[in-house]
């Protein structure tokens, strides 16, 4: 046999393909990484927590009086902790982006594509990690609203939707995040790409103030942008009043985003990597 006739073993020959076997293996690798660097945990809080005490300290007295006050039933805090629940959730797509534009940067997904794992498991890896850091990061936020005075009414399954959504929705946002990582060019490029998702639409949306305080053009797009019925359900559900048509409209931009950014990130993923 010559050197010719030598050629790489393909997944086939190695052994039968398991993909969440690969994948539980890239998660284990992620979370190490949450591990070792801490600072992605604090990066990721530091955020909305920064801002839920901007507006909670300094306007909250100021937009309560401005959309009717206290005496008008309107507490601030409790309106405006669900809001940052959801910028809790999106401030994690800048670091998800800025990771898997790393691995793909420093050659580690090259050496990936060349074992016999699952080709998705890599970035699966990646976006299981980014909702584990998610939901931590949740209940991290949620317990500086309760210090703050945040007194949800939700009862068990009022929470247990509440946690649902949590989920969904911060599977739709990594898998965004994951697909704009892949896109950016430069790991500087991934961290300014999903700064619509963690910034631009929780601002035009109801996080801070009431649909009908917004002016007549902004209040037009935060109506049918999908950051705003998912506030809104979130609202509902953890400290009462109607949901409506909301609630639908959140579980079905959760479905919708996920499963997008779910196979647009899986067709950037595989291609050419010198493409």
């Amino acid at each position: 046999m010559t050197i010719t006739d030598v050629r790489p073993a393909t997944r086939k020959e190695t052994r039968p393909m398991n993909g969440f076997a690969d994948s539980a293996t890239m998660l284990r690798r992620n979370l190490r990484h949450l591990v070792r660097y801490p600072t992605l945990i604090i990066a990721t809080v530091a955020v909305p927590v920064v801002m839920l005490l901007l507006f909670s300290y300094l306007f909250g007295n100021t937009i309560s009086a401005g959309v009717g006050g206290p005496a008008g039933g309107f507490d601030y805090i409790d309106y405006l902790v669900p809001g940052i629940l959801l910028m809790t959730i999106a401030s994690g797509a800048v670091q998800t982006a800025v990771q898997i534009r790393s691995d793909m940067s420093e050659g580690i997904v090259n050496r990936f594509r060349t074992m016999p794992i699952s080709r998705t498991a890599v970035v699966t890896g990646h976006v299981l990690g980014s909702v584990i850091l998610n939901v931590l990061t949740v209940v991290v936020v949620l317990g500086v609203g309760l210090a703050l005075g945040f007194r949800p009414t939700a009862g068990f399954v009022e929470w247990v939707a509440v946690a649902g959504l949590t989920v969904l929705i911060s599977l739709a946002i990594t898998w965004l995040a994951v697909a704009l990582g892949l896109v950016a060019k430069t790991v500087e490029g991934a961290s300014n790409t999903p700064m619509v998702l963690s910034f631009f639409l929780p601002f035009l949306s109801t996080t801070f103030i009431p649909l009908s305080s917004l002016p007549a053009g902004i209040r037009w797009f935060a109506e049918y942008q999908p950051y705003t019925p998912i506030i809104q359900t979130l609202r509902g559900l953890l400290i009462g009043g109607p949901i409506g048509h909301d609630g639908w409209l959140a579980v079905g931009w959760g479905v919708v985003l996920t499963l997008g950014g779910y196979l647009w990130s899986k067709k950037l993923f595989a291609r050419d990597p010198q493409s």
